[in-house]
């Protein structure tokens, strides 16, 4: 199931550098390990804002919910996802 999700992070003022940094790259770790596993498909960032959209590939919602809840910036984040299905006037065989 594809999914895309929009990701606005909101980190405190008050959070220190240091942690901030330890979060972040915590965060970049998973998300390119996800990549790598083909779950997250796409991650784009938002000009201009600390936000992203990105293309999930997961076997469910469950599934999906589980991944974003496991994210280290989770907590900071407002989330909106929209669920894809493949569109009958698309060219592609597939959606790859």
């Amino acid at each position: 199931m594809l999914f895309h999700v929009r990701m606005n992070v909101n980190l405190p003022a008050s959070m220190p550098p240091d942690e901030a940094a330890t979060l972040k790259q915590t965060e970049k770790d998973l998300a390119q390990r996800l990549q790598r596993e083909g779950k997250w498909r796409h991650l784009w960032r938002i000009a201009g804002q600390y936000a992203n959209v990105s293309i999930f590939d997961v076997d469910s919602v469950d599934e999906l919910h589980a991944l974003l809840t496991s994210l280290p910036l989770f907590p900071y984040m407002q989330i909106d996802v929209m669920p894809l299905c493949r569109h009958p006037s698309s060219i592609h065989d597939d959606d790859r």
